[in-house]
C-alpha cells in the first residue's frame, strides 16, 4: 500500500465518521424535542418513584392541587380543614393522599393475578357495620376506591397503613412494625389458602360469636341501641327531623328530591317488604360537614328515614355520599374487568367484597352528579388504634389480612373474575417466605418516602400552595 493510497483511506474513514456522528447529533436533537414536547404536555416521563429533591416536591404538590381542583377552585371549607389535618398528622397523609400513593405504582405487578381490590386498605377501614338484616358484621368498610387490580396493590396499601399505623398510632417501633406487617400478609395468605381448598367465603362472615377477642371487643364498645343513638346524637325534641348542630345542617325543604333518590335506590337494589324500613319515607334531610379524610370537603348528606313504629324510635338513615373518580384509575395495568364508573363502581366492589353486606349499599343521581348510599347504623364503628397493645396489635393486623383475603377470593363468586382465583394466588406468593419479605420490605421503603413526602406537603402547606391550583400561561 503506498503512503498517499493510506491517507486517502484514513480520510474516507474520516468523512465517514464524521456522517456517523452528525446523524447521531441529529437523531439526538429530535429526541429531545420529542421529549420536551412529552414533558410540556404533562406526560410523566420519570416514574414519580425515582424522582428526588425539588422534583419530588413539585410532584406532591401539583398530585395534590390536581386531586383537590375542584374544591380549592370552590373555596371549599372542608378542603382547607383537610390540609390542616393532613398537616398536622402523618397517618391522616397517608390516608388521605392515596392518588400520591398509587402513583408511584403506576403500571407495576402487571404478572400479578386481578382481584376487585378495595383500592384503601388501612387499619380504619376495617369495621363493624350492618348487613343486609341490620346486624352487626365485621369487614372491609370503605369501597371509595374499588377497581380491579392487583391483588398485590391491596396488600401493599395495606402493609404500609399498618407501618405507618402502628408508628403513629402505636409508637411502636421498626422491629415490632415489620411484625405487625408480617401478620397482615400471613392472616392474608393463611385464609387464602382455607379459601383455595374450602371455598367457604360466601358463608363466612366475622359476627360477635366467632371473632378473636379484639374483634369481640369492638363489637361490644360500639354497640348501642338505635333509639339511644338516634335522641343523642340527630333528632331534634319532636323526632321529626334533625337537629340542627355544627355538623349538622338540616335541608328540610329537599325532602322531596331526596324521597326521589330513595326510591330510584329500592327500585335498583330490588329493596321491597324491609319491615325495618317501614314504607321508606322520608322525614327530613341534612347535609353532613366535617367527616371522612379522603373525602373530607366532598358533599354529603342525611336522609332521615320513618321507621315501622312512627314514633322515631326505630328511624333509619341513609347517607349520600358524593362520588369521584378511583384514586387507582389509569396506574393500574390494563385488565379486561371493569367495575364501572363512579358511584356504579363504588356499589359494585361492595356488592363484590362485601357478602351479605348493607342493602341500601348502591349508586344513585342527585343533581346530576353521581352518588353513592350506605346505612348508617348505631354500632358502625372501626377501632382505637391508639388503644392498641403490641399484641393486640398483632391479633387485629392478622384478622384484618384474613378479611381483606375473604373480599378478595370473592372476585371469582360475585365478581367478573372468570376463573379460579385462590390457587393462582397461593402461586403467585411463593416462595412464601420471599414474598412476606419482600411486602415487609415494600411497606418500609414507601412509608420511609411517604415521611419526606409529608415534610415537603407541611413546608409547602405553610408557604400557600394550596390555596390554588395549577395554570398554565401564555
Amino acid at each position: 500500500m503506498t503512503k498517499d493510497h493510506g491517507k486517502q483511506k484514513a480520510a474516507t474513514k474520516s468523512g465517514s465518521e464524521k456522517i456517523k456522528v452528525s446523524e447521531k447529533a441529529a437523531d439526538k436533537i429530535e429526541a429531545f424535542q420529542a421529549l420536551a414536547n412529552r414533558i410540556a404536555s404533562g406526560e410523566q416521563v420519570v416514574p414519580p418513584i425515582y424522582m428526588t429533591g425539588q422534583m419530588r416536591r413539585e410532584h406532591v404538590r401539583s398530585t395534590l392541587r390536581e386531586d383537590h381542583a375542584q374544591r380549592i377552585e370552590q373555596r371549599n371549607e372542608g378542603a382547607e380543614e383537610k390540609f390542616e389535618e393532613l398537616a398536622d398528622n402523618f397517618f391522616k397523609f397517608f390516608r388521605g393522599t392515596a392518588l400520591l400513593f398509587y402513583r408511584d405504582m403506576v403500571g407495576a405487578d402487571a404478572h400479578m393475578p386481578t382481584v376487585m381490590a378495595l383500592g384503601d386498605v388501612h387499619p380504619e377501614n376495617f369495621g363493624v357495620m350492618p348487613d343486609e338484616h341490620g346486624a352487626p358484621i365485621f369487614g372491609v368498610n370503605d369501597f371509595d376506591e374499588a377497581l380491579y387490580a392487583p391483588f398485590t396493590w391491596d396488600l401493599k396499601r395495606g402493609a404500609v397503613g399498618f407501618w405507618i399505623g402502628a408508628r403513629q398510632e402505636g409508637g411502636l417501633k421498626r422491629k415490632k412494625r415489620r411484625k405487625i406487617v408480617k401478620e397482615f400478609v400471613k392472616g392474608y395468605l393463611d385464609a387464602m389458602e382455607a379459601y383455595s381448598e374450602h371455598a367457604t367465603e360466601k358463608n363466612d362472615s366475622y359476627r360477635m360469636d366467632n371473632s378473636p377477642k379484639v374483634i369481640q371487643r369492638l363489637f361490644e364498645e360500639a354497640w348501642e341501641e338505635r333509639k339511644d343513638w338516634l335522641w343523642d346524637d340527630y333528632l331534634k325534641a319532636s323526632g321529626q327531623g334533625f337537629r340542627p348542630s355544627d355538623e349538622l345542617q338540616p335541608i328540610s325543604s329537599e325532602v322531596g328530591k331526596f324521597q326521589k333518590a330513595i326510591d330510584d335506590l329500592a327500585k335498583a337494589n330490588g329493596i321491597s317488604g324491609l319491615a325495618r324500613a317501614g314504607e321508606l319515607k322520608v322525614k327530613d334531610v341534612c347535609m353532613r360537614h366535617g367527616q371522612g379524610t379522603a373525602s373530607l370537603g366532598l358533599p354529603r348528606y342525611y336522609v332521615l328515614i320513618e321507621g315501622p313504629s312512627k314514633d322515631a324510635s326505630d328511624d333509619l338513615i341513609i347517607e349520600f355520599k358524593r362520588a369521584r373518580t378511583s384514586a387507582l384509575d389509569g396506574l393500574i395495568p390494563q385488565s379486561e374487568f371493569s367495575a364501572g364508573d363512579k358511584a356504579d363502581r363504588i356499589a359494585h366492589g361492595q356488592a363484590v367484597q362485601l357478602a351479605h353486606g348493607d342493602v341500601f349499599y348502591g349508586a344513585v343521581e342527585i343533581d346530576g352528579m353521581s352518588f353513592m348510599s350506605r346505612e348508617r347504623a348505631p354500632f358502625r364503628d372501626d377501632i382505637d388504634l391508639d388503644e392498641l397493645s403490641y399484641g393486640t396489635w398483632k391479633e387485629y393486623a392478622r384478622t384484618c389480612g384474613a378479611v381483606l383475603a375473604q373480599a378478595h377470593a370473592l372476585s371469582d363468586d360475585l365478581g367478573q373474575i372468570d376463573y379460579d382465583l385462590e390457587p393462582s394466588i397461593i402461586a403467585a406468593a411463593s416462595p412464601r417466605a420471599l414474598f412476606v419479605a419482600d411486602l415487609v420490605r415494600f411497606a418500609e421503603e414507601a412509608a420511609d418516602r411517604l415521611e419526606t413526602d409529608h415534610k415537603l406537603f407541611r413546608e409547602d402547606h405553610a408557604n400557600g400552595a394550596f390555596e390554588s391550583v395549577d395554570m398554565v400561561y401564555r
